[in-house]
């Protein structure tokens, strides 16, 4: 396995595999959705950033269901629910594309974990979509919403660069 020097590099090393992998391999043409993957997969390269959602004293929101168990009981509205919802997409997103063995392993009906964890994100991303109270959200919503609407072939390309960055650790230097 090669050493990667530093932030720098590794944010451009996994921003172009994601961009090879859904512009490349996927036929994504939409260069802004392919940033907003790329973006996401660089910022959850820090835990913090996955598991950042705000939990009640002494529990940590790691699976789906108990954020969008959480999101409905925050009293949170207007942009701070948007981003609730935005994260919720952005955590299934990350986790049924980098991840799709940790979310199969949670449950006993592999497929029925899948398709559980992409149905909470393409919800999320649709709620987050709607919210365009500022000039930012709005600029961004239909980024949003079409994250929902392409989640599986996102999630797909996700997957497609996890394995060219694995292939690509392995070769010998």
């Amino acid at each position: 396995m090669r050493p990667i020097a530093d932030a720098t590099t590794l944010n451009r090393l996994f921003v172009g595999y994601t961009e090879h992998a859904l512009i490349g391999e996927m036929g994504i043409t939409e260069t802004r959705l392919v940033d907003y993957v790329a973006c996401l997969l660089v910022r959850f390269l820090h835990r913090d950033q996955i598991f950042s959602l705000p939990a009640p004293v002494g529990k940590s929101l790691f699976v789906i269901g108990d954020m969008v168990h959480e999101l409905e009981r925050s009293p949170a509205v207007g942009p701070a629910r948007r981003e609730l919802f935005r994260h919720i997409g952005d955590f299934a997103l990350f986790w049924t594309g980098i991840f799709p063995e940790a979310v199969q392993h949670q449950r006993a009906n592999v497929a029925k974990g899948i398709e559980e964890v992409t149905c909470h994100g393409k919800r999320s991303y649709f709620m987050a979509s709607t919210y365009r109270d500022t000039p930012a959200h709005a600029d961004e919503a239909p980024i949003l919403r079409q994250l929902s609407d392409e989640f599986e072939i996102c999630a797909t390309g996700l997957r497609r660069a996890r394995d060219l960055w694995q292939a690509d650790q392995s070769e010998p230097s």
